[in-house]
């Protein structure tokens, strides 16, 4: 499988989850062993099958209705892709791959996130989706970044976007 081809297949999962919000069409880009773990909140699942039910589920009914995804920057190797994200949604509902059991906040979250794609037999074979969960708890208000050796609200979005995308 060529990288245009890995591209080209990561994009059209991404459409199924995001855009058409199909949990079938998702894991039709999959082989039947596939992974998918969330690696801060340990949400995902192993198997085709499984993943299936995860992503009709927990996950797709878990994407606000008003979540973005902007690719700030992408490397692709000879069976793997690597890609940051920046992801902004609104907290109006329970987020279970991202905030697992917490009611909304009203407030706005954006994650800057990794995504670790493997490929094979022209299929992906696993993610793993990577980003700072203390970040994400600062957002909404559960803990109080100050005094705390982090960045603050966002920065790391804002990071992306002014240095990584422009």
């Amino acid at each position: 499988m060529g990288q245009e081809e890995m591209v080209a297949l990561w994009e059209r999962h991404t459409a199924y989850e995001f855009v058409d919000r199909d949990a079938d069409l998702a894991v039709s880009t999959m082989v039947e062993d596939a992974s998918v773990m969330h690696l801060p909140t340990m949400s995902g699942g192993f198997g085709k099958e499984r993943l299936r039910s995860y992503y009709r589920d927990v996950f797709i009914p878990g994407i606000p209705q008003n979540t973005t995804i902007e690719t700030a920057d992408r490397s692709v190797g000879s069976d793997f892709l690597v890609e940051e994200i920046v992801m902004r949604m609104p907290h109006d509902q329970e987020i279970p791959f991202l905030l697992p059991g917490l009611a909304a906040t009203g407030r706005t979250v954006d994650v800057p996130l990794v995504v670790v794609v493997k490929f094979r037999d022209g299929l992906m074979a696993g993610e793993r989706i990577y980003w700072d969960q203390a970040s994400v708890l600062a957002q909404v208000g559960l803990i109080n970044a100050g005094g705390l050796p982090m960045a603050g609200f966002a920065e790391g979005a804002r990071f992306l976007r002014d240095r990584v995308m422009s």
